[in-house]
This record gives structure tokens, sequence and C-alpha cells, in this order.
């Protein structure tokens, strides 16, 4: 679906922003693009959507290159940027506006995302928080059917019972013929939805595992302040310590803590990747 080939990019003659970046994304999958503020992970999406031009490198979705725009790309892909502006008009009206430009639009769906977020499509959209406005643009992407949906921190502007409903929306979509890459700092916003981890540093990626892979290869467990330090990596907690250990048969394991494993990619990052490949530390 999505291929990204030896891609480079940098704002002007500045220090590149990405550097020799390889990404496939696959139909079927929720993907989860990690980094910290400034790792390049908007850059990335816009690069993917089109919007922004790579210095070197390629990225097609289908075979056809992003950054020629066609019909045929642009149809198929959609991006919920971190930041955006919407008409005076109600949501009704834009919804009429734009969902031509999506073959598969389905209007039904977007009005069952709408009544699980509680807009109503009758308003002004410039009169609806940011919230609400974010909400009705969720819905709208998810409703064009496109091969590729962008997220760009779309959990920003939402508060707690919006960020599960975003959750639950997600995690229950058909995705066979479909992907969703979603970008975000805030890794415990992503819950269990994501199937795929992607972490960005420094403008590379220096993780890139299924959520299979991770549960087979780690266990995370609060451990005792006394116990031996075999870990792969920890955290002090209270009551002991927050440690992520190599899994094996008959470790107990308390679920995928991602953040825990987040901050572990991003300050031991070789470590870390030694363990998935089997390289003794």
């Amino acid at each position: 679906m999505l291929s990204i080939n030896d891609l480079s990019f940098s704002y002007k003659s500045s220090t590149p922003l990405i550097q020799n970046l390889d990404l496939d994304v696959k139909a079927g999958g929720i993907y989860g693009l990690l980094g910290l503020n400034g790792a390049g992970k908007s850059t990335l999406l816009n690069i993917i959507s089109g919007m922004l031009f790579p210095k070197k490198g390629t990225c097609s979705l289908h075979g056809n290159l992003t950054k020629t725009r066609s019909i045929e790309t642009l149809r198929e892909l959609y991006i919920l940027p971190e930041q955006f502006d919407l008409p005076k008009i109600t949501g009704d009206t834009y919804t009429n506006i734009h969902s031509p430009l999506y073959p598969r639009f389905d209007r039904k769906v977007m009005n069952e995302i709408l009544k699980v977020f509680e807009v109503d499509p009758s308003k002004q959209l410039n009169s609806l928080s940011f919230g609400q406005r974010k909400k009705f643009l969720i819905a709208f992407s998810i409703a064009t059917n496109s091969s590729l949906l962008l997220f760009d921190e779309p959990t920003n502007g939402l508060d707690i019972p919006s960020k599960s409903q975003f959750r639950r929306i997600v995690a229950s979509l058909e995705l066979q013929d479909r992907a969703i890459l979603i970008s975000t700092h805030q890794v415990r916003d992503l819950g269990s939805m994501i199937d795929h981890m992607i972490v960005l540093k420094d403008g590379k990626i220096v993780f890139n595992r299924s959520m299979d892979e991770i549960e087979m290869k780690l266990a995370f467990q609060t451990i005792d302040q006394d116990s031996p330090k075999n870990y792969l990596y920890g955290e002090d907690a209270l009551g002991g310590i927050q440690a992520i250990l190599p899994s094996y048969e008959g470790k107990s394991q308390e679920g995928i803590d991602l953040e825990l494993l987040f901050n572990s990619i991003i300050l031991k990052t070789e470590k870390m990747n030694d363990h998935f490949n089997g390289v003794s530390s």
C-alpha cells in the first residue's frame, strides 16, 4: 500500500529533519507513529500526503508518487492535521461539498460516529469548540473509506470520555483494505488499539515492530526494588520498579505498557533492538 524508500527531507539548507527513511505500511493495520516533539512525525505525514516534497527518495501509495497529488492518490488518502481551520458553514453543508471527492464515502457511518460523539452537523462549524470540530473531522475522515488515514495528534483537544470513544471507534473499524497511521507523542492515548508500533527519533525510524512480536519478546512487570537487575529497562514506581523483561514461558504478564516501552526505546534504543534481533548484551 504505502511504500517509502530512502527518504530524506530538510527545510531549506537546514540539517535534515528526516534521513534515509524506509517504511512500508500494509492494509489491515493500525500503525502508531510515536516520537518526541520535534522528531519529524508531522513532517513525515505531510510528505506522505503530498503536501511536502522529499529532498531525496520516494513516497508512493498504491504505486503512485504522493508528491504528484493526482486525483487517484488524493481520493485514497485523508489527513487530519493537528491544527486546522474550518469554514463558516454547517457540518451538513461541508459534507455535501467534500464527500463527492471520495468515491466510497459512507454518510451512514459518518452519522453514526457523530451521534456517538454528540456532534450536531446542522450547526455552524466555526461555532463549535475545537474538540467538537475535531470530532466532526474524525467522523468525516473515517466515512471517506480512503485506503490510508493519517491522524496527526488526533486526541489533542479531546476530553477523557471523547478519547475513549475515539479509541473504541478506531479499534472497531473493518480494515481489510485500509490502514491507519496515527502520529502522537501522547503514547497513553493510543491505549491497546494499535497493532504496530513505529518510533521516530532524530529523523530516523529506530523501532518498527508488530504488537504480536512485542508480546512474544517482552514481559511487563512490577518487581521489588531489591530484585536482581536482570531487566531490559526499568523505572522507579510506587511499590517497586516498573520493568521490561525478556519474555519466556511461564513469565506472568501485565499487558503491554506502551509508555514504558516508548521510554525504553528512546533512552535505550540499541539495547532494546539488540534484544529483538537476538543479540546478547
